[in-house]
């Protein structure tokens, strides 16, 4: 059968290609399919350059950077009212802080004449005086305030009995040295 088809067109081909399209049927065709090109640029991905990452991640990097200082600045401590916790209390270390740093200075006198002596005893100090800083620093922290205001200026007493003992041991050393040297001086 498909022969006779076959022999059938052949034969009345002209009359077959008399009814050809127009030429505007193509452009008629082509308004109602979608453009080639928008569907290529959905289907594209975007590629990014190394350098264009690296910039981008350091900016990043920068902003946080700033961001973290600022708000570190933001939550330094700031100094506690001792008065405010109690005014007996902060009277009381401001007296002993002050005559603590008037015997440090003497202290500090017989550093020139005897350094081993008074590095020894400025050790001393050097580890009250960090006990005294680690108990102000949690100071702000302790919800007991005025216990550690309480053990802030006892660590002030303590020191300053160990100053004075360390000016009466140097005011003996003198006054041996005196007296050796009188010895001396008569012998």
């Amino acid at each position: 059968m498909s022969k006779r088809l076959e022999d059938f067109m052949k034969m009345n081909r002209e009359e077959f290609d008399d009814l050809e399209p127009s030429a505007d049927l193509w452009s008629r065709i082509e308004k109602h399919l979608p453009p080639q090109e928008s569907e290529l640029k959905k289907h594209e991905t975007k590629t990014f350059s190394l350098g264009f990452v690296l910039r981008v991640a350091a900016t990043v990097i920068v902003v946080m950077g700033i961001g973290f200082a600022a708000y570190l600045h933001n939550q330094e401590k700031k100094p506690i009212d001792l008065a405010a916790i109690n005014p007996l209390y902060a009277q009381q270390q401001i007296q002993y802080a002050s005559l603590i740093e008037t015997k440090r200075t003497e202290l500090k006198a017989i550093s020139k004449t005897d350094p081993e002596l008074y590095k020894e005893f400025s050790g001393e100090i050097a580890k009250m005086d960090s006990t005294y800083k680690k108990l102000n620093s949690d100071l702000a922290g302790s919800p007991n305030q005025e216990r550690v205001l309480r053990a802030m200026i006892r660590n002030l007493q303590i020191q300053t009995q160990v100053l004075n003992q360390q000016l009466n041991v140097i005011e003996q050393l003198n006054k041996s040295k005196k007296e050796q040297n009188n010895e001396i001086k008569n012998i």
